[in-house]
């Protein structure tokens, strides 16, 4: 990786300028105070709502400073992204609004959904390449072809500058802010967020978050070989590669890349929905994650988080909230070894409704068993108040002489 870039082209007033240009175009995105999440996590948490832009990602303002930029003639020839998500839709929505015609290249595997969205907003949509990697490839191979712009979703200096109007809006609307935390993909977003909030503020400190399947970043500046890959919650900022304009930019003005795990971005998802009422994917919630995966790195600091988008199928969505009630004991599933004979299952039945425990679903286990014959396992799900109360149905159960245990310990 090449990180001897010339970054010192983009200032805080290129930012400023994208400031001035965006104006009107995108929206001005609420910065508020989170009292809950603030006692949660022994820090005062301010949240910018990038999740509410129109195409719920902070996307929107890389893209159209970028669009707005164009030559007459660059307008007129087109422009090209290569994008699996938030970047298509801002370069399509805002292409759209400039007049300019738009090809976005997205992998095949892309979910039908996006490339609904994507192509709504009159853009040319190209399924291309089994991997982003190879999407790309044919995206700058295409642009090549066809004499377009490429408008690549990170590493563009004009890119940067547009995401970096968050971190002017966050500082004046809570200037009390001392920490910014800002999801790391390829590095835009947290490259202009630190360009912006040094200049106005040097003592602001500024951190990025990767996921640990992903710390490209991380990896670069560090000088250490860490391997990039597997399925995320976060996949907005799912990036192998870190950019040729990013990389210095991070090493010159953020302090520190933390990596979360898939634990903590389903647990952040999960709080920001049950708390804020507001609806984050996986790379929107990378900022608490970390607050709390790293309590102790935050602890006492006012600190800036980006929600920088908010789309999130609602297939996973389900699956994370699931998973959350799991681990606070408030699901379980429970195997308990029986006779098998009549009235068992009414009796283990009348056991738990006694403890007020809900069963949701129940499944017989004859054959894989190495119980004896005459006997089998009864899996029981089975939804509680809490981990207090599940403790409670378990010591009674054991208490009425069943063998039972939890089957996947939380």
């Amino acid at each position: 990786m090449d990180d001897r870039a010339p970054h010192s082209k983009l200032s805080a007033e290129d930012v400023r300028a994208a400031a001035v240009r965006l104006a009107g175009h995108v929206l001005r995105t609420p910065t508020r105070r989170s009292l809950t999440l603030s006692q949660i996590t022994g820090a005062e948490v301010f949240l910018k709502f990038e999740n509410l832009q129109f195409t719920a990602s902070f996307k929107e303002r890389g893209a159209r400073n970028r669009l707005a930029a164009l030559t007459p003639d660059e307008r007129r020839r087109g422009v090209i992204a290569m994008s699996a998500g938030n970047h298509a839709q801002g370069v399509a929505l805002h292409a759209k609004l400039l007049g300019i015609p738009a090809t976005i290249v997205m992998p095949r595997n892309t979910p039908h959904v996006k490339v609904k969205y994507t192509e709504a907003h009159g853009a040319r949509v190209l399924l291309e390449g089994a991997t982003i990697e190879e999407a790309a490839a044919y995206a700058t191979d295409l642009a090549a072809r066809e004499n377009l712009v490429f408008v690549h979703p990170y590493d563009d200096l004009l890119v940067i500058a547009g995401q970096g109007t968050i971190a002017l809006e966050m500082l004046e609307e809570a200037p009390e802010i001392d920490t910014l935390a800002v999801p790391v993909g390829g590095g835009g977003l947290v490259s202009g967020m630190a360009i912006a909030a040094r200049a106005a503020r040097p003592d602001v400190t500024v951190v990025g978050v990767e996921t640990e399947l992903y710390p490209a970043l991380k990896s670069a500046l560090d000088g250490v070989s860490r391997p990039c890959g597997g399925d995320t919650l976060a996949e907005g900022i799912a990036v192998s590669t870190a950019g040729r304009h990013t990389l210095p930019l991070v090493r010159e003005f953020v302090a520190e890349i933390l990596l979360v795990s898939e634990t903590s971005l389903e647990q952040a998802v999960t709080l920001l929905l049950g708390v804020e009422k507001t609806l984050v994917e996986g790379a929107g919630a990378a900022g608490l994650a970390a607050m709390l995966q790293h309590p102790r790195r935050f602890k006492g600091r006012r600190v800036g988080l980006v929600l920088s988008g908010g789309n999130l199928d609602a297939r996973l969505l389900a699956a994370i909230l699931t998973r959350d009630l799991a681990r606070e004991g408030r699901i379980t599933r429970l195997r308990v070894a029986l006779s098998d004979v009549p009235g068992q299952l009414a009796k283990i039945s009348a056991l738990l409704a006694r403890h007020d425990g809900n069963v949701l679903d129940l499944q017989h286990q004859r054959i894989f068993t190495p119980l004896p014959a005459r006997n089998t396992y009864l899996d029981i799900t089975v939804e509680t108040r809490d981990r207090a109360h599940l403790e409670d149905i378990l010591a009674a159960v054991r208490t009425a002489g069943y063998d039972v245990r939890v089957l996947e310990p939380q």
